[in-house]
């Protein structure tokens, strides 16, 4: 039987190189006492922001200041804890950045409370007055609408204090996720033994022609999931009631609308999204997996069989080397600045390929600002792979470029834009494989690859939030989150998508459990939403070419200077209107007619 690697054991070329944020553990303790100590020189601007704008401007410099070197110092321990749960070191630096942050966030809370005691007016007159505020505007306009829900100064401070304890839930889920859990090994048809691991069943053997393999290895997974619900389910009861406690707290009418602010959404344009998908997408994702269970002869379609390849004989293997050059190739076409940064991070290490015991599972890419983004990544040897990796380097390419044109305060967008321009690059890899060849086997391997991307987006992330909808909706009539009911709600939204298609069992009840994103406030629908707007504007491209290109680049650049309607106005779409919506979704429906005609 093949054995998980020990991070020790990893080839190097496989990890990123975090020597860009710190060269060792000690610089990077030495930084958060300084860290700390200057986060207490803070309080001399305490009780003196009323004084005049000059006085306001130094203050706000001085917190964006400790805010970059703070999330330097955070992503640091983050990225040792993802790479290897299982280390003590890792989990203790995670605790104590757990604790730091929240120091920082106590120091620095008298600011929000000061600032929001200010009249709109006198707000208004410092801005005229102090140049040096201007790149603060938009985040003071902002932090104004909030100030109907502020609590008390202290009662700020006090929940500030309270971040660790508060960020509990999603430690607990990702330390049990990622470092107690353990699934029995298993047996295909040829007697070979293989092991089970999250990253595992999610990377590999959930996509593997292995029919016999796919199975054992999910009812193994299902097993494990089944021993640990009732924990998983405490862990996401208090993290859902946390959030409505405090939002009735701040006077917000739901968890909902307290959630959405941040955002700049609002319900009907959450909700659009979700209203919209999934009623129109249902049929045509129904159609597809009976494509599928024809093609792979198989008698009946179970919820594991549901991401197998159509082709499994045309699964060629990739290597990070040839996803590389190829996603280069696609990427040209954004031109030499966006080019740079991509050669960079597939050259310079700042991905971490490797598959280890401890590590985390699926991907992400984190961009503390004034440094390059780091790419976390369990390598499949697959193009499943590459377009995930495609994915991630969108995010680093769009972060990058938003905080090489714009200060600290303004560098992050929205989370409904957050997921357009990594989307945007899966579609434009798409494209150029298309391109490479009219042979049918390939255009159909390619269109499949594509299904994939819209299945990841507007299937399982918003599957995800049509679930976490009703999770809300429950802990807000006041029913209790046990896991049997949150079973019966992730059932539900299943068998309402899927209807008699695919075979329903209890693991497949169980796939809450599997939900980071259920931690992090409403993330799970803003996937379908950012891949909405990169449809619609890879479809701009395709029309009108370099325009629409240098718009795009723009809109990169902008990061989080304009709310994300004007965003995607500038990029040539209006999300205020179903219309781009129900194209998206017709345009699947398109690819799989044209996926049903090859077959």
């Amino acid at each position: 039987m093949k054995q998980r690697l020990l991070r020790n054991e990893v080839p190097v070329e496989l990890t990123w190189n975090l020597d860009e944020l710190f060269t060792s553990t000690q610089d990077w303790e030495a930084e958060l006492e300084a860290l700390l100590a200057d986060a207490s020189l803070l309080a001399t601007y305490k009780g003196t922001l009323q004084a005049g704008a000059s006085r306001l401007a130094d203050c706000l410099e001085a917190q964006e200041a400790l805010f970059v070197r703070s999330t330097r110092a955070a992503t640091y321990a983050r990225l040792r804890f993802t790479e290897d749960s299982t280390d003590s070191q890792n989990q203790a630096n995670s605790a104590r950045s757990g604790d730091f942050i929240s120091t920082i966030e106590t120091a620095t809370s008298f600011i929000r409370s000061e600032i929001c005691a200010l009249p709109e007016e006198t707000i208004e007159g410092y801005l005229k007055e102090e140049v040096r505020l201007e790149p603060f505007r938009k985040s003071l306009l902002d932090l104004l609408k909030t100030k109907p829900y502020n609590l008390s100064a202290e009662t700020e401070a006090a929940l500030a204090s309270l971040g660790e304890v508060l960020g509990a839930p999603y430690t607990i889920y990702q330390r049990s996720k990622l470092s107690d859990l353990s699934f029995e090994p298993v047996q295909d048809e040829q007697g070979v033994t293989h092991p089970v691991s999250f990253a595992l069943f999610e990377t590999d053997y959930e996509f593997s022609s292995n029919t016999s393999l796919r199975r054992v290895s999910y009812q193994s997974f299902s097993k494990t999931l089944a021993q640990y619900q009732n924990t998983f389910a405490s862990v996401y009861a208090a993290e859902v009631k946390k959030q409505v406690v405090i939002a009735r707290l701040r006077g917000y009418d739901s968890a909902t609308d307290m959630l959405l602010q941040p955002q700049h959404v609002t319900q009907e344009m959450y909700n659009n999204i979700l209203d919209v998908i999934l009623p129109e997408l249902a049929p045509h994702m129904r159609r597809l997996m009976q494509l599928k269970k024809r093609v792979l002869g198989l008698d009946e379609l179970l919820f594991c069989d549901l991401k197998a390849p159509l082709d499994p004989a045309y699964n060629p293997h990739v290597t990070t080397e040839e996803a590389g050059q190829l996603l280069l190739e696609a990427l040209r076409i954004m031109g030499p600045e966006y080019s740079v940064i991509m050669e960079q991070a597939l050259s310079d290490r700042w991905i971490d390929y490797a598959d280890n015991v401890g590590k985390s599972t699926g991907a992400f890419c984190a961009s503390p600002y004034g440094k390059h983004s780091y790419i976390l990544i369990t390598w499949g040897g697959n193009m499943r792979s590459a377009f995930t990796l495609a994915h991630e380097l969108g995010h680093a390419g769009h972060l990058m470029l938003a905080a090489r044109n714009q200060r600290y305060s303004n560098f992050r967008p929205s989370l409904y834009f957050i997921e357009a321009p990594s989307t945007m690059n899966e579609l434009l890899l798409a494209e150029h494989i298309l391109k490479q060849s009219n042979e049918p086997r390939m255009k159909r391997w390619v269109i499949m690859q594509i299904l994939n991307t819209y299945y990841h987006n507007f299937v399982t992330h918003l599957l995800e939030a049509d679930m976490q909808r009703r999770v809300y909706a429950a802990a807000e009539q006041g029913e209790a989150l046990t896991a049997k009911r949150l079973s019966a709600l992730k059932g539900d939204v299943l068998s309402e998508f899927w209807g008699d298609t695919v075979q329903l069992d209890q693991g497949a009840h169980l796939t809450w459990m599997r939900q980071p994103h259920y931690y992090m406030g409403l993330y799970s629908y803003t996937y379908a939403a950012g891949l909405t707007a990169s449809t619609a504007v890879a479809q701009l491209i395709k029309e009108e070419g370099q325009p629409v290109i240098d718009r795009w680049m723009d809109v990169l650049k902008a990061g989080g200077t304009k709310n994300p309607l004007d965003l995607m106005k500038l990029a040539g779409v209006d999300m205020s209107e179903a219309k781009p919506i129900q194209s998206a979704v017709a345009y699947i429906g398109s690819l799989i007619d044209e996926l049903e005609r090859l077959f």
